[in-house]
């Protein structure tokens, strides 16, 4: 598990782990084959909170399904050795994520 880092009223709470969004942010900054573009979902699954991390490729990389398959099982082992949560991960294509003129909108709490 990494250093606790950021602001805590960023922290997030995901099956009683304490998950820092920059903390996957840096995960998915280190990976040459993803774009710096994500966003993390929260959901509620019956009693238990999980969470998906929704990231785009880079032109060129993740062209088939069994590569994107291959970056996420990699991406989903590194979060959870360094962060201690289970995350789904979700490779789209470039130009998916929405982009905005001011900060940027990483988390979607659909938790209910």
């Amino acid at each position: 598990m990494t250093r606790i880092g950021g602001r805590s009223d960023d922290m997030l709470i995901v099956r009683g782990v304490n998950v820092f969004p920059t903390q996957i942010e840096e995960i998915l900054l280190a990976d040459a084959r993803l774009s710096v573009h994500y966003l993390l979902e929260l959901r509620r699954d019956g009693r238990l909170d999980t969470l998906t991390v929704v990231s785009e490729v880079k032109p060129g990389a993740g062209d088939s399904p069994a590569e994107r398959e291959a970056i996420a099982a990699s991406v989903s082992a590194r979060i959870k050795d360094l962060v201690g949560v289970t995350a789904t991960v979700r490779l789209v294509n470039p130009g998916t994520i929405e982009r905005s003129l001011g900060k940027a909108r990483r988390l979607v709490d659909l938790r209910q």
